[in-house]
């Protein structure tokens, strides 16, 4: 390859003249080649000279130019709270990235750590760098209020609703369902409860900024729709003091076995409310799952982080981010959230009720 060429600032940028002089072309029709325009008539030979040229010359088009030409930028952004720090929920950033590069779009990522101030810094600055549309989205589903600047650009909600506005979320009532149907094809009914329910007045961690997610309301739906057409209810719901971490759900599954009420199986709120429910139990002298049948949500690597390996419905999230960058390069986008199935990772944690006595 033959290097750019340096005068006294240092290295320069090839032109697009000079690839149209090495290529033997006119300069709008080197243009047309290299940009795939049919309504010149260039032949194959033409065009693939011209390719040729541009790799010969190092060649890279003027992004600004072909901005104001076009009106894009080949650029979104995606703006997040926490995901870009949270190892497990980036997977949406991986499933968003890997569709725009197909697309030959650029992606920039940034967190806002839940500070309004600092999202609206970040949002003017990628608004001025004429971004062609946004992602908005949260580490965990839930209602959001957008800020105005996000309404100056092509907006998809990732992980997150907000009204009239196009979104892509889990299916966590189907979930919930799921959830439920797995433990009653395996013959329980009487004694399932639930791990993880808000106390009277509580919203979510301090951590999150009080924020109440979604998912715990479309989860418990769908679990107690499920459990209502099979004839049967929950035994109860076990409450947690401040977040969905294994010590909570430790604390909670230990108050209710010391109560005296001893479940026949566990549907915990996420997968560290699981891990922190095996802990309880063994505390009691109870196995997993010959005393008691433990399923989680979300699909975590803290499924394997026990034995037996916890059952667990997990959350789409890469298919989450595919969708939502799909969403945001079309021109037409659904006015209701899209809901992407959550499948079954199937562990060994459930099996059929103890028998009695």
């Amino acid at each position: 390859m033959v290097s750019s060429g340096h005068g006294q600032g240092g290295t320069r940028r090839v032109t697009l003249t000079e690839v149209a002089r090495r290529a033997g072309v006119s300069r709008s029709a080197a243009s047309f080649a290299l940009n795939g325009r049919t309504d010149l008539r260039i032949s194959e030979e033409t065009s693939a000279r011209v390719r040729l040229a541009a790799e010969e010359l190092g060649y890279s088009p003027n992004t600004t130019a072909k901005t104001l030409r076009t009106g894009k930028s080949g650029t979104v952004a995606l703006i997040s709270d926490f995901i870009g720090t949270t190892s497990f929920a980036n997977a949406m950033v991986r499933g968003a990235l890997q569709t725009l590069r197909a697309a030959n779009t650029l992606l920039y990522t940034v967190d806002t750590q839940g500070d309004p101030e600092v999202e609206a810094k970040l949002l003017q600055n990628l608004l001025d760098r004429d971004v062609d549309g946004f992602l908005y989205a949260s580490m965990f589903t839930r209602h959001v209020d957008l800020p105005p600047l996000t309404r100056n650009a092509p907006l998809v909600l990732l992980n997150c609703v907000s009204s009239d506005v196009a979104a892509v979320i889990p299916d966590e009532r189907a979930a919930g369902e799921t959830a439920a149907s797995v433990l009653l094809d395996a013959g329980h009914r009487d004694a399932i409860w639930f791990v993880g329910s808000f106390p009277p007045g509580f919203t979510g961690a301090a951590v999150w900024n009080g924020w109440s997610p979604l998912a715990l309301t479309e989860r418990l739906d769908g679990i107690e729709t499920r459990l209502r057409k099979a004839g049967t209810a929950l035994a109860g719901t076990m409450p947690i003091e401040t977040d969905w971490d294994v010590e909570n759900g430790r604390a909670a599954v230990t108050r209710t076995l010391s109560a005296g009420r001893v479940p026949t199986a566990l549907i915990c709120a996420n997968d560290a409310l699981a891990v922190g429910a095996y802990h309880a139990l063994s505390d009691a002298g109870l196995r997993v799952p010959h005393h008691v049948s433990v399923i989680g949500f979300d699909g975590s690597p803290l499924t394997q982080a026990v034995l037996p390996r916890l059952t667990s419905v997990a959350l789409p999230y890469e298919e989450l981010g595919r969708i939502a960058a799909e969403m945001l390069l079309q021109d037409a986008r659904p006015s209701l959230p899209v809901r992407v199935p959550m499948p079954l990772v199937r562990g060994a944690s459930v099996s059929a009720p103890a028998p009695l006595g």
